[in-house]
């Protein structure tokens, strides 16, 4: 571990969980009310990305974790209440992101981190995607995933039938009590409710755009088809 000004950062914890993509060795490193600015190629250092306090933090490393991407972190420099490194990320088609990060460290916990990253040019191609050609298809009872690849991330499109239930039709792949994708989408068609572990529930119906954080359930209400978008939970849904 290395020593810096408010605190002591654990270092060797900070590279192991980026590079093992450990989301929960990753959080516990940040403070409660920590604030990360992102500027990549869709944010401009005018309007960064900005994610205020854990659970925002949490949702968004949960998709970047997610994804079939290669992180090594190198060039770790600490001192006066501050952390720097570089992080060399891979998809794997080759495509390459270089990301430049500084933290500001309180009491062993990252407070603020500001990060920018550049991207492999061309990354992403200019132009659209038709989900009438999906990279892939994931299907369980009830409902499939159509997923489409992007340097940004996978972008999914749900279709569940009436009937469907997260915890009748997913979970025996899943294998998890809840479902553990954080969730960010655009509900297209449709009604769903979703129950949140503490017995929360609230309903989802066409036009809408919405958060879901891990530890849920949902299934589709009445008897139209829901289709949604998602670009959050994506990548790993409905899979062992």
């Amino acid at each position: 571990m290395s020593s810096v000004a408010g605190g002591t950062l654990d270092l060797d914890a900070l590279r192991q969980g980026m590079e093992g993509r450990d989301l929960e060795a990753v959080m516990s490193l940040y403070a409660d009310d920590a604030e990360i600015s992102i500027v990549d190629q869709r944010h401009s250092p005018s309007h960064p990305q900005v994610l205020h306090g854990r659970d925002q933090i949490r949702m968004f490393m949960s998709d970047v974790f997610g994804r079939d991407i290669t992180h090594h972190v190198d060039h770790i420099v600490a001192g006066n209440g501050t952390v720097s490194f570089l992080e060399r990320c891979e998809y794997p088609d080759g495509s390459r992101v270089l990301a430049s990060t500084v933290l500001d460290v309180d009491a062993g916990r990252i407070v603020r981190q500001e990060e920018v990253q550049a991207w492999d040019a061309g990354m992403p191609e200019p132009g659209y995607r038709d989900f009438a050609q999906p990279d892939e298809v994931r299907t369980f009872e009830k409902g499939r995933m159509e997923l489409i690849h992007t340097p940004a991330g996978d972008v999914g499109r749900m279709v569940l039938s009436p009937g469907w239930r997260w915890s009748e039709h997913v979970r025996p792949i899943a294998g998890t009590e809840l479902c553990q994708a954080a969730h960010t989408g655009y509900q297209l068609s449709g009604r769903m409710r979703i129950q949140l572990a503490d017995g929360t529930t609230f309903d989802a119906g066409p036009g809408q755009v919405g958060s879901v954080p891990p530890g849920h359930d949902a299934w589709v209400i009445g008897d139209e088809t829901v289709v949604l978008l998602d670009w959050a939970g994506a990548t790993n849904y409905a899979q062992g």
